[in-house]
């Protein structure tokens, strides 16, 4: 083989996965093993995420470099990252909650992900905290497209038994099988409040607690909703619910700034199609009004080093050179990388933006 395995970077019902290397290039690389079953063969989530990734190539998309097949193993060898977004949380959150400017930085790139998979006619179905990879310079990026599928018109009949439950949208908990791009939509908006409180937002211990805890902070839908739901997902099963009033998101999160809030609002509808899309998330103010991310949380689990200008888009030199020299101590090498691309990424908003 091409690639000399290192150590074991986690193991699945399924999978196993390593860090590994590349004799030619020693470049390092994460080696993803499907042991394969001489009866039943390569498995239908294997062929099914070695085609689609082939064909998905974009920044924050992870890379599939080559594909290794023998009789009794499927070896998938991707570009390596350094963790996962939920370890990076527990690693530099504040119990769990990153700091504003992260926040803004990781919800950018991962619409940015996800638009690109929508625009391709590629749902995800599986986005959690878990399956998004960072690497040490702050770049976020899409992975495991073990349940991803292709759609197009009409809208195709798929599984309802997708998406980890935590992160399933209320339509799919309903039982709906003709759902679209929305699915995925949900599951960033659940992730956008996850990375701003540390703790997940919804976590039901089956599907019809996930649903209550959902009604819990949206409140009761409307009859008209329940009635379009319906009649766009004749497979929905109604039944009644407890009449309970919304949770502003605000009260629950109340340092967040009001344009995270109403981005949030925003990816959170109940109604699937009142959902926003990720291609208009990634136009929403809260991605170039500079605000958004100032001044909101002091206790920073990674330095402030810019803030944009909501007038131009351009960089406040000074402010960013104060608060670089203030934390510059407590700063580590890593978090400074991650930082340099939130400069990055933030410099790529107000391009997008202004496009």
């Amino acid at each position: 083989m091409n690639y000399i395995q290192l150590e074991k970077l986690g193991e699945g019902t399924y999978a196993t996965v390593y860090k590994g290397r590349s004799r030619h290039s020693s470049e390092i690389v994460a080696l993803k093993e499907i042991h394969l079953d001489a009866e039943e063969g390569t498995p239908s989530t294997a062929i099914r995420e070695i085609s689609l990734m082939k064909e998905l190539r974009h920044s924050h998309i992870v890379r599939l470099h080559d594909v290794i097949h023998t009789e009794s193993k499927l070896m998938l060898v991707f570009e390596y990252m350094d963790q996962d977004l939920k370890k990076y949380m527990d690693i530099h959150g504040d119990r769990g909650a990153l700091d504003p400017v992260t926040v803004r930085s990781f919800m950018f790139q991962l619409l940015k992900g996800t638009a690109f998979c929508h625009e391709n006619r590629v749902l995800h179905r599986d986005l959690k905290p878990q399956n998004l990879l960072i690497n040490k310079r702050g770049e976020l990026k899409l992975a495991d497209f073990g349940l991803a599928r292709a759609f197009g018109i009409p809208v195709n009949t798929f599984s309802n038994e997708v998406v980890t439950l935590w992160y399933r949208a209320p339509d799919v908990l309903l039982g709906s099988r003709t759902y679209s791009t929305s699915i995925d939509i949900w599951s960033a908006g659940c992730i956008m409040a996850e990375m701003i409180s540390g703790v997940p937002l919804f976590r039901g211990r089956d599907n019809n607690d996930q649903l209550n805890q959902i009604l819990r902070i949206l409140g009761t839908p409307d009859e008209a909703t329940m009635k379009r739901l319906v009649n766009d997902s004749p497979e929905v099963q109604v039944r009644p619910f407890p009449r309970t009033p919304k949770v502003p998101f605000q009260q629950l999160y109340p340092k967040a700034h009001p344009l995270a809030i109403d981005l949030l609002e925003k990816l959170l509808k109940f109604d699937p199609t009142q959902r926003i899309s990720a291609e208009d998330a990634l136009r929403h103010p809260y991605f170039s009004t500079s605000e958004a991310i100032a001044g909101l949380q002091q206790s920073s689990s990674i330095p402030r080093q810019l803030s944009q200008s909501a007038q131009d888009g351009q960089w406040n030199d000074n402010a960013a050179r104060a608060q670089a020299h203030a934390r510059q101590h407590a700063a580590s090498m890593a978090q400074q990388q991650i930082m340099h691309n939130a400069a990055t990424t933030a410099h790529n908003q107000a391009a997008y933006m202004q496009g």
